[in-house]
């Protein structure tokens, strides 16, 4: 979900860009309003095919760690993973492209389409993961690796204060929510840590596997299209990610979302992920805490930063957040031992 203030291209701008790649006599170019607003992106048809064009968010222009993120999807294709191709530059061959303040990248084009919430795409779901650990497990690190992750995260903790210093809306109920939910995310940090998880394998994560990041044609994952976030970790962290994003359930309403995911979707991702690589002991064990803390710190950076959680007030997603987490405490157990969907 985007969480900031839309960010556009202007037609200079997609001119000056454009000219730094050799994709021939361009037809057309379509404005692409999915994902985060603050990092504008341009579909195009050109004379060498179709392409999209993506301005990084100001916030994510690390040159080392671009590198890395690109490093990895060029790794991922050549295994034959679902990851588009990123096309360098005329000049150079680089994976990206620096005009003044801006940094650019141009990928393949896919088609499919999003996510529409069935057992099955969230079982492929889970079953692509599986694919990408495997095939990201070889890949071959050139210079520093993020591995910072929503575990046990002193910027996540930070947040909360930083939303009670500058957000209105958060006093009376609102503050008491808030110390609950920064109690519910320490408790879910030790609970993780006392499944085993330090002592689980490191490896390559994404770090941000949500249906937002993914197109999906006849039921199946057709492209994993954003690797911004990836880092080493623990696997299990992308697990309990993927899990909690495959089976929310919300709606147009936000007063009317329930505190329960759907149990089928949940199922089906982890049958999928399962198909593929084995949990290790404590693993299952430590996703219902992890689903905790993911829930969390996703609701408290944009609250952070903006005071909404895309278009919604602080006061009315943090009870929202609280049922959501409180129910996945109680029903932990049960959590962990799900089996998966009869029929996906």
């Amino acid at each position: 979900m985007a969480h900031d203030q839309t960010s556009t291209f202007d037609a200079a701008e997609l001119v000056v860009a454009l000219s730094h790649y050799d994709i021939g006599v361009i037809e057309s170019l379509t404005p692409l309003t999915k994902g985060s607003r603050r990092s504008p992106k341009a579909g195009i048809v050109a004379e060498r095919g179709k392409f999209l064009l993506k301005r990084r968010d100001a916030a994510h222009c690390d040159p080392e760690r671009i590198r890395f993120a690109h490093a990895l999807q060029a790794h991922l294709k050549r295994a034959g993973f679902p990851a588009p191709g990123v096309i360098p530059t005329r000049s150079g061959g680089r994976t990206f492209l620096r005009v003044g303040e801006h940094v650019y990248e141009l990928f393949e084009f896919v088609v499919g389409q999003r996510y529409r919430a069935t057992p099955t795409e969230a079982r492929s779901a889970g079953e692509t993961l599986a694919e990408f650990h495997t095939a990201a497990a070889s890949l071959e690190s050139r210079g520093p690796v993020p591995r910072a992750d929503f575990h046990d995260n002193a910027v996540v903790r930070r947040a909360f204060d930083s939303i009670r210093e500058r957000t209105p809306g958060t006093e009376g109920a609102a503050a008491g929510i808030l110390q609950r939910l920064h109690r519910a995310y320490d408790a879910a940090s030790r609970s993780a840590a006392a499944c085993g998880l330090p002592t689980f394998p490191a490896a390559v994560i994404h770090c941000d596997w949500h249906p937002g990041n993914m197109l999906f044609r006849e039921g199946r994952v057709a492209a994993v299209i954003d690797y911004d976030t990836a880092r080493v970790s623990r696997r299990v962290i992308d697990v309990a990610n993927g899990a909690l994003q495959f089976s929310l359930v919300g709606g147009e309403d936000v007063r009317d979302w329930p505190d329960e995911p759907d149990l089928d979707r949940f199922g089906a991702f982890l049958a999928g992920y399962e198909s593929r690589i084995r949990f290790q002991a404590g693993e299952r064990n430590a996703i219902p805490p992890l689903m905790v803390e993911a829930l969390i710190a996703e609701a408290v950076a944009p609250l952070a930063r903006t005071g909404r959680f895309g278009d919604v007030p602080a006061g009315a997603i943090l009870p929202v957040i609280e049922r959501k987490a409180s129910w996945i405490v109680a029903h932990a157990e049960a959590l962990s031992r799900q089996p998966s969907p009869a029929a996906v």
